[in-house]
């Protein structure tokens, strides 16, 4: 079963017998550029070693882009591990070093969790809304 992630699961008799495991959600990237310029990332879904790979090839590619501002939406995040904050924080580095402003919006409570137990919280520009994160 290729593919297929095996749980243990009780039969009712006692017996253990292999069911497969909940689906995991994956991730939605998507992207938009405001009238202002600037480029939302909106992230949707599990942020993990898993899920990585189309989060950070659009990163990389907005941030190559140069808008006038990146601003990446963290509302609809379930799950962040630690590859996930490996990507933010990569992303904030590339963005500093072409001079780009980056922040992050409508942080869900999972992922600010992360960003506090790791201290990375203090390196990112952290705004309650995408709105408010948009240069005015």
């Amino acid at each position: 079963m290729e593919g297929t992630t095996m749980m243990p699961s009780d039969n009712g008799r006692g017996d253990t017998a292999l069911a497969p495991a909940a689906p995991r959600p994956g991730l939605v990237v998507s992207s938009r550029t405001t009238e202002g310029g600037a480029v939302v990332c909106t992230l949707a879904g599990d942020l993990d070693v898993e899920t990585l790979d189309s989060a950070a090839e659009l990163l990389a590619e907005l941030v190559a882009r140069r808008p006038t501002a990146v601003v990446i939406d963290l509302g609809e995040v379930a799950f962040c591990d630690s590859s996930g904050l490996n990507l933010l924080l990569r992303t904030r580095i590339a963005a500093e070093r072409e001079g780009l402003e980056l922040s992050l919006a409508a942080v869900a409570p999972t992922v600010m969790r992360v960003l506090e137990l790791t201290g990375a919280r203090t390196v990112f520009t952290i705004h309650e809304s995408v709105e408010a994160a948009l240069p005015h």
